[in-house]
């Protein structure tokens, strides 16, 4: 069972509590029994470097068989390769994609270098869940189709939520309250 839920932010948020839904989400994670949350800011907030975020994750994140990390956007992409690696309870991905987009930034984090070791990912979590929206700015459906494709994930497809930026962000706590009653 999981114990705690880790939250990886997308790049670009160099103080992650006034970014997004993550202190709100955290704040109410924590609201559920059984659970803490992890938000830290992560090193290397602009580019996001695999090279650098992985191990910020294991070594001081302690994401392991008892962690769920919840991935949005860049941190969507670690959580992918951080589960090609290592065991975890599972992964939340939030407007995840697949490919660098053609943004020198994204090509720069080492996330998009190589093929993703899907079956990996799938042998290494309990579940895969994934939230996204075709109205997102940043991130087409297609590179979210990959992932629905090739993971099976349990799939939240909205039509209005763009790139999941507002502050409070109720389905993913749901979800992680769904996976963790059962």
């Amino acid at each position: 069972m999981a114990s705690r839920v880790v939250i990886v932010p997308g790049n670009g948020c160099g103080e992650v509590e006034k970014c997004n839904w993550y202190a709100w989400a955290r704040d109410e994670i924590k609201k559920v029994e059984g659970l803490e949350c992890t938000l830290k800011s992560m090193p290397d907030p602009v580019i996001a470097r695999e090279t650098i975020w992985i191990p910020f994750m294991h070594d001081q994140l302690c994401c392991d068989e008892k962690t769920i990390i919840v991935g949005h956007s860049s941190g969507a992409a670690a959580a992918m390769r951080y589960a090609e690696k290592y065991k975890i309870y599972g992964i939340i991905l939030v407007s995840a994609y697949v490919n660098d987009l053609g943004v020198e930034n994204e090509r720069q984090s080492g996330y998009f270098s190589r093929p993703w070791e899907w079956e990996l990912m799938k042998n290494n979590t309990q579940f895969i869940t994934l939230f996204g929206s075709t109205d997102d700015p940043f991130i087409p459906w297609s590179e979210m189709q990959v992932i629905v494709d090739n993971l099976d994930p349990e799939c939240h497809k909205f039509e209005e939520r763009g790139h999941f930026m507002s502050s409070t962000f109720p389905e993913l706590v749901c979800a992680i309250q769904k996976l963790t009653t059962h």
